[in-house]
């Protein structure tokens, strides 16, 4: 598919609207603060255009009017969301009557506090902070894939690397070590631990530091710590600075393990089931779009983050698919209860979507 020429992305914000906003009530949001405490989107750390706060990155049609139904989607400024930008770009929302504004977050802390108060009708969210928002009684489902693995050990955008001359040379090899994740209790070292079971080693034997992907680079340069997970743009950066990868945990841990998606409240999906359907419609179709023409989706991510335009040409992109993998959930759902992230293992009825296989 050959896409459409089009103007640059800050050149189509320039009829921008005020984000719309909704009251959740206090008791509401306090709960969902308390109860959202951690949980982060899994690339928490990479660069950005924007704060944490309601700065918005995308907006929708010049056209933006009555007959277009207002949603507003925080979404932290990674790679991983690019199909949304994309989408939007595309016109793939207005397609479906909708107009969309994507705002930035700093991740699942804000963000599921956020649909919990009605700030944001939906939200992008990695599956360990899903899962951990439904453990802990908070009413979110997904309604649309966001990013997985590619599935390709050695050409992934999530790995673990460590000095060139480091005695650690493979998954298995992290038993017994330290290695350092974004969050601790969350997708990295969830992910991590289930590629070491998976490599006949014991996950249960390591140990996890809490860094920012953006730190973790020099934190093993420096001794601070033996190994670190890295995501993209700091993988290539690394690589570059002469450290060596030595596992692949996203796609070692199962090669169609969904990282993250787009969540609503079950009020609004019980509530609001035409604007649900017309955004599922809209981010399959852009997640289609996305995994056909990754030059827009690098053209794209150079719009909302600060990436170095000579890094961004040869980072490894996430794969984008439209349906979520249900053994690779449960899976990694497994992993999540044996190593104490969740109580009980996730309903996936309720995580997933209804037509998920």
């Amino acid at each position: 598919m050959t896409p459409t020429p089009r103007a640059p992305l800050s050149q189509q914000r320039a009829a921008r609207r005020p984000a719309r906003r909704h009251t959740g009530g206090a008791g509401a949001i306090a709960l969902a603060t308390l109860l959202a405490f951690g949980l982060t989107a899994c690339g928490s750390g990479s660069p950005a255009g924007g704060s944490g706060e309601a700065a918005s990155d995308s907006a929708g049609s010049e056209t933006a009017s009555g007959d277009l139904t207002p949603i507003t989607v925080g979404a932290i400024p990674i790679g991983d969301v690019a199909p949304i930008h994309v989408g939007v770009q595309e016109g793939f929302f207005e397609d479906e009557g909708l107009d969309v504004d994507v705002v930035n977050t700093s991740g699942g802390a804000i963000a599921v506090p956020g649909v919990v108060a009605g700030d944001y009708d939906f939200a992008f969210g990695n599956t360990v902070s899903l899962m951990v928002a439904r453990d802990q009684g908070l009413p979110l489902t997904y309604v649309a894939n966001g990013t997985t693995t590619t599935g390709e050990e050695g050409a992934d955008f999530a790995a673990v690397v460590a000095l060139e001359d480091s005695e650690l040379d493979s998954t298995a090899d992290l038993q017994g070590h330290t290695s350092s994740s974004n969050n601790l209790l969350n997708i990295g070292d969830t992910s991590i631990r289930q590629a070491v079971d998976n490599a006949g080693g014991d996950g249960a034997e390591m140990d996890f530091i809490e860094l920012a992907f953006g730190d973790a680079a020099a934190a093993v340069q420096n001794g601070q710590v033996e190994a670190a997970l890295v995501l993209e743009p700091y993988l290539t950066q690394s690589l570059d600075a002469g450290l060596k990868a030595v596992s692949w945990p996203y796609a070692e841990a199962h090669p169609e393990l969904d990282i993250g998606g787009y969540f609503t409240s079950e009020d609004t999906l019980d509530q609001r089931p035409e604007d649900v359907e017309a955004f599922t419609r809209a981010m399959r179709r852009s997640m289609e779009f996305s995994q056909e023409n990754p030059e827009v989706v690098r053209e794209v991510i150079g719009e909302y983050t600060e990436i170095d335009p000579e890094v961004l040409e040869r980072i490894t992109l996430p794969r984008f698919k439209t349906d979520f993998s249900r053994e690779a959930i449960a899976a990694l759902g497994d992993s999540a209860v044996k190593y104490g992230v969740i109580d009980d293992a996730p309903n996936l009825d309720a995580l997933l979507p209804e037509e998920t296989p």
